[in-house]
Formats: C-alpha cells, sequence, structure tokens
C-alpha cells in the first residue's frame, strides 16, 4: 500500500461513484460496491473479515490522526471537508467512510434458521429485523422480490452492522422457499397460539409480511404454523420491526429452555 491519496476535485470519478453509491438506494447493484459510512459500520466490517477497496477520510479527521481505521483498505483517500460533505447523504457526515465490494448473492442454506421478508418497504424496519435476526441466531435473510434493497445506505445505517453476520439473499422468488428443509411460522392478528403460549420449532422460518399488505398468500399457506402476539392494551397491529424482535426472541428463549423440543 502506498501513501494517501489526496483528491481535491468534486468532479473526480471516484467521488463522483460514491455520491451514487451514498445517495441511490440502488446504486450498488450497478456499480458493484457499498459504501460504509462512519466508525461503526467500518470497524463492523472489519470484525468480520470483510477488506475494504478504499478508505477516504476528511482532511480534519485525517489530520487528528485519532480515528485508528488507516491501513486497512488496499489505498486511503482524503478528501476536504465539504468534498466529504457532497459525498455524504448524512445531515451530520461522519467524516470517512469503507468503499467495499457488493457482495455476491449466496445460495439458499436449506438447514439455517431465516427470517424471510416479504416485499418490506420501510428501509428502518429492513434494518431493525435484521438487527434482531443476528441477536437471535438467525443467519440467513431471504428478501422477496419487492422488499427495500438490503445493501442500500439506510438499511445498512439501521442495520448498525448486522450484515456483515448474516447471509443475504436478495431478490427471492416465492418457489425457492420450497428448498427450506424447516417449518415456515408466519404472524397473524387473528388465528394461530399467542406466541408465548405456541410450542416453536427448531429450526425454523419466521414470514413477515409487507407493512401494508401483509404477508401474500402464495407465502401465507406455505405456513407450517402461525401465531399471534398478545397486544392486551388494545392496539390494532405492531409495527413489523417490533413484531418480528418479538417472534424472533421467542424462538431463541423457547428452544434454548427447552432443547429437547427442537425439531428437524
Amino acid at each position: 500500500m502506498t501513501g494517501p491519496q489526496l483528491i481535491t476535485s468534486a468532479a473526480n470519478p471516484l467521488l463522483k461513484d460514491l455520491r451514487k453509491l451514498s445517495q441511490d438506494s440502488h446504486g450498488y447493484r450497478k456499480l458493484g460496491r457499498v459504501w460504509l459510512e462512519g466508525d461503526h459500520l467500518c470497524s463492523a466490517a472489519l470484525k468480520r473479515g470483510v477488506k475494504p477497496e478504499t478508505a477516504v477520510f476528511s482532511q480534519t479527521l485525517w489530520d487528528e490522526q485519532s480515528f485508528g481505521l488507516s491501513g486497512e483498505a488496499d489505498r486511503d483517500v482524503i478528501v476536504p471537508d465539504e468534498v466529504f460533505k457532497s459525498i455524504s447523504s448524512l445531515e451530520s457526515p461522519a467524516r470517512m467512510g469503507f468503499v467495499i465490494e457488493a457482495p455476491q448473492r449466496p445460495q439458499i442454506d436449506t438447514a439455517a434458521p431465516s427470517v424471510v421478508l416479504d416485499r418490506l418497504q420501510d428501509a428502518g424496519n429492513v434494518g431493525s429485523v435484521l438487527r434482531s435476526a443476528g441477536a437471535f441466531g438467525f443467519g440467513q435473510i431471504i428478501a422477496m422480490k419487492g422488499t427495500a434493497a438490503l445493501w442500500s445506505p439506510k438499511v445498512l445505517r439501521a442495520g448498525m452492522g448486522a450484515h456483515f453476520g448474516l447471509a443475504l439473499i436478495e431478490g427471492a422468488e416465492t418457489h425457492e422457499l420450497d428448498a427450506l428443509q424447516m417449518p415456515l411460522i408466519a404472524t397473524s392478528s387473528h388465528k394461530g397460539d399467542f406466541i408465548h403460549e405456541a410450542k416453536l420449532p427448531w429450526p425454523c422460518a419466521w414470514l413477515l409480511g409487507n407493512e401494508g399488505q401483509g404477508l401474500a398468500e402464495s407465502l401465507a399457506w406455505r405456513a407450517k404454523l402461525s401465531v399471534r402476539i398478545a397486544q392486551p392494551g388494545g392496539e390494532e397491529s405492531l409495527n413489523v420491526a417490533a413484531a418480528a424482535a418479538i417472534c424472533l426472541h421467542a424462538s431463541a428463549v423457547y428452544n434454548r429452555a427447552l432443547p429437547h423440543t427442537r425439531t428437524p
């Protein structure tokens, strides 16, 4: 690795690409690269063995020499603070970021505890679900066509680094779920056992539907089990990210406490 490269022109091709990656939710699909802004995301990627291609630092952050992430990428780039602001889509730019290669779509692991996202649109919801999945032992995310782009900047920020510990499968077709060698579980507002009373299989795949329309019928009929979340407060429904956290936690706790109930 050579010394850092100073780029001052906002018209530089690298900076043009960074703007597209930062401000276009599908930019990573077009360019084959992902922009990670901020030391938290960058550190999370490094901890999972991700090797960045390029590290970009604002001039003031580089001059402070207090960040500790230089030398991790194949090349370090320094840009003036105003130029970095033109890259960032954040109100308060983080002053550094990594460019990594966009991960290839993995094959579905037919035995991995999974979360299926059916056309979830809100990036914050999707990122929050990814965090819950990582926390509770669901290492595979299967995003059906129409789901928010998993590696978009907003989903990345909401995921808080969870991406790098998960197998992320985008653009899945319904028939691909038939390969899963485990029960599929759906949430419902009107049928099935309450989740705190249900016998939850393990491993399993949880089906999470669109924020407004719910789960597609083509997925719902594949579910072996439907469960409800008790809502004594009387609200009509829960935010999908909140519901996901409850369901995934219930699976993890139930099957840790009663390992003899696990099913293949």
